[in-house]
């Protein structure tokens, strides 16, 4: 369990409110300071080192016309990342971030390519429109497949990312079936879908719920997932259980944190929600998981981006937490009664 004591919570804000510095008022920074001193279990935690991972896998309901760009994509983007020439790679060179390229399950042959981490599942799941996208046998192993990706982590804090032509439909109809929450809500461009492409998504992510009543969450998973997506969620449990702050990234990022917290709902704590993502169902998950992202920058790419953008907000709230002075320190007379 990752719970701490309300005692310990208070005396972290205790010492934030010693610096130097009007209570509050470095905002969400003091917020996320507390999150991460209550989550490492020390009022001088250490936020050095983070590792970016980002999962590629294809979709069978992309077949369905549901994205604006052929699934061949996918592997292609694979090529790019590992070529070091997508803008994951460009914000995670800049921050010092390493990044691991995972093949959870891309359409076509495997790709065989130096610096490329399998744990291939498939050539893309089948399309959920007429039966599930995989076992769930297939479903267990995926998602033990990222958790066992995190186990060999020494890192600090964990961002991940994703890549597959379709995920955005298959966000949506996981969301829906673990919420309730209605797929015209849910629903968004996704790779860019006109007014006539969203329409068609949308049906068919309908005719695809329709399919399906009273599942478990479980079932759910197996009838809906995504390779790259339940592979994900189950880094994350990973991660958070061993008190790595968990980056989440945009609306894909987003549904895989719902599948861990459905099957690990006690990880919450470790989750830092990185910005608000233009998909148009990613505000209203944000609100159904009562989560308040850091950044909105108006992205909608995925891989990643917007959760390396969050790291160095990240480590600066735990910078100002260990070195920020005290008005006794500093010899600054504090607030008068």
């Amino acid at each position: 369990m990752l719970s701490t004591s309300d005692t310990f919570k208070v005396e972290i804000q205790t010492a934030i409110d010693f610096k130097t510095k009007p209570p509050g008022s470095l905002g969400r920074i003091e917020e996320l300071a507390v999150q991460i001193a209550a989550l490492k279990e020390t009022l001088s935690p250490q936020m050095d080192t983070c590792q970016h991972i980002i999962f590629a896998a294809d979709h069978g309901i992309a077949t369905e016309g549901v994205s604006a760009f052929p699934q061949a994509v996918t592997q292609q983007m694979v090529l790019n990342f590992l070529g070091n020439g997508a803008a994951a790679n460009v914000f995670a060179n800049r921050l010092d971030i390493p990044v691991m390229v995972v093949d959870a399950g891309v359409a076509g042959d495997p790709i065989v390519s130096e610096g490329l981490t399998s744990r291939r599942m498939g050539a893309g799941t089948d399309s959920f429109l007429s039966g599930p996208a995989m076992t769930a046998a297939t479903m267990e192993n995926t998602i033990a497949a990222g958790a066992a990706l995190v186990a060999e982590c020494g890192a600090d804090a964990m961002s991940f990312g994703e890549m597959g032509i379709g995920n955005t439909a298959t966000a949506s109809m996981l969301i829906h079936k673990l919420t309730g929450i209605d797929l015209e809500t849910l629903t968004g461009r996704g790779t860019g879908l006109d007014d006539e492409g969203l329409n068609r998504k949308v049906e068919v992510l309908k005719k695809a719920a329709s399919r399906t009543n009273d599942l478990s969450a479980d079932e759910v998973l197996a009838e809906y997932g995504g390779f790259e997506i339940l592979m994900m969620a189950g880094a994350m449990i990973a991660a958070a259980e061993a008190r790595k702050v968990v980056l989440v990234d945009g609306f894909i990022a987003t549904a895989a944190a719902l599948v861990a917290l459905t099957r690990a709902p006690h990880i919450r704590p470790a989750m830092v929600f990185s910005h608000l993502s233009e998909e148009a169902g990613h505000i209203t998950v944000l609100h159904h998981l009562e989560a308040k992202p850091i950044l909105n920058l108006g992205l909608r790419l995925g891989e990643g981006t917007g959760a390396l953008l969050a790291w160095p907000l990240v480590r600066a709230s735990v910078d100002m937490l260990n070195n920020m002075a005290t008005f006794a320190d500093a010899g600054i007379s504090g607030k008068e009664e």
